[in-house]
């Protein structure tokens, strides 16, 4: 075998990979763009001191170590990301003002085919899905960096204990201990705050749900709107740390300063275990469209619990394949355009 022929097979085998390694790479920091960087310096950690890899372990065990010491380094900054409800109040309406923080403050929403590997069975699929939804990683965020790389490790990615512990080059007893103290605080955080109940395939009633709430949100309906939302809904807006909650102050948001909405368009995305949409506003300058927002919805009990406006479009669309400008006459948006 060539030299040649030895690293393309090498180049190959890393990047089978890919994908699920930034999973976890994104479950650790909260972050779209950090996690592919964790990622791209895993493989080349990899790639170079392959000659070292002894086949003591697989290769993806030799892999998911280089990515959990990288994103353990990445982490030791001490950085958590947050959604807006983490970090402040609820704001009424009557005060609502539109302040920004710096983007490493945010949690960051990712294209679920980034970080979802095609798996064969359906109950895998739809762990890997929950594991993803903007509630959990929140969560996530809330336990120290080892903790966290044991939960995912062992509840999300099913990996053995004695496995984990290799890993991490600690014992059994200590993985145990972590992995306990990570569900009591997971569990205080659920508790705290409703996630989304968003079946893995969209059953029949949130698939109308939905198609509702593009022609009411398209058709700026702020009636048929608020009969779509749950009376404790919350809206999001990051990078502004303003948070909504009630159907109420959504709407009344919605038709003042929020009104520049008025006539979008939505197009389909998936994004983080959930139904999403990209959305385009009116552009008067080119008589087109032009970007304004990912958005992710949640749903529980046939009503939208939360939804969550992700504005920075020129970092958002191109990480969705999605164009940052669409014609008048375009029916929708060209993938990759």
């Amino acid at each position: 075998m060539t030299d040649s022929t030895a690293t393309a097979e090498l180049d190959v085998a890393l990047e089978k990979h890919r994908t699920e390694l930034t999973g976890y790479c994104y479950r650790m920091l909260g972050s779209s763009f950090e996690a592919e960087d964790a990622v791209q310096d895993t493989l080349v950690r990899a790639w170079r001191s392959y000659d070292k890899f002894e086949g003591r372990a697989s290769l993806r065990s030799w892999l998911y170590r280089i990515a959990t010491n990288v994103c353990l380094d990445m982490l030791n900054a001490g950085n958590k990301r947050a959604r807006p409800m983490d970090l402040s109040e609820s704001t009424p309406l009557a005060r609502a003002a539109l302040s920004p923080r710096p983007d490493n403050t945010w949690l960051e929403p990712v294209p679920d085919a980034r970080v979802l590997p095609t798996v064969d069975d359906p109950a895998e699929a739809a762990v890997a899905k929950e594991s993803i939804r903007l509630a959990f990683m929140a969560a996530l965020q809330q336990l120290p960096p080892k903790q966290r790389a044991v939960l995912i490790l062992r509840e999300v990615l099913a990996w053995k204990a004695s496995e984990v512990a290799e890993l991490l080059g600690t014992t059994v007893a200590s993985v145990n201990s972590a992995l306990q103290r990570a569900r009591a605080t997971l569990a205080e955080q659920q508790q705290s705050g409703a996630g989304a109940e968003v079946s893995d395939a969209l059953d029949e009633e949130q698939r109308k749900l939905l198609e509702r709430y593009v022609a009411a949100f398209e058709g700026y309906d702020m009636t048929a709107l608020t009969a779509l939302l749950h009376e404790d809904a919350i809206m999001t807006m990051p990078p502004f740390d303003l948070w909504l909650t009630g159907h109420d102050d959504i709407a009344g948001f919605m038709t003042t300063i929020g009104s520049a909405c008025e006539g979008s368009r939505l197009f389909p995305v998936q994004v983080n275990g959930l139904p999403g949409f990209a959305q385009y506003k009116p552009d008067p300058d080119t008589g087109g469209w032009t970007p304004w927002s990912i958005q992710v919805l949640e749903i529980s009990a046939g009503r939208l619990t939360g939804f969550h406006f992700f504005l920075d479009t020129k970092r958002w669309f191109p990480l969705f394949d999605l164009p940052l400008h669409l014609d008048a006459e375009s029916d929708e948006p060209e993938q990759g355009a």
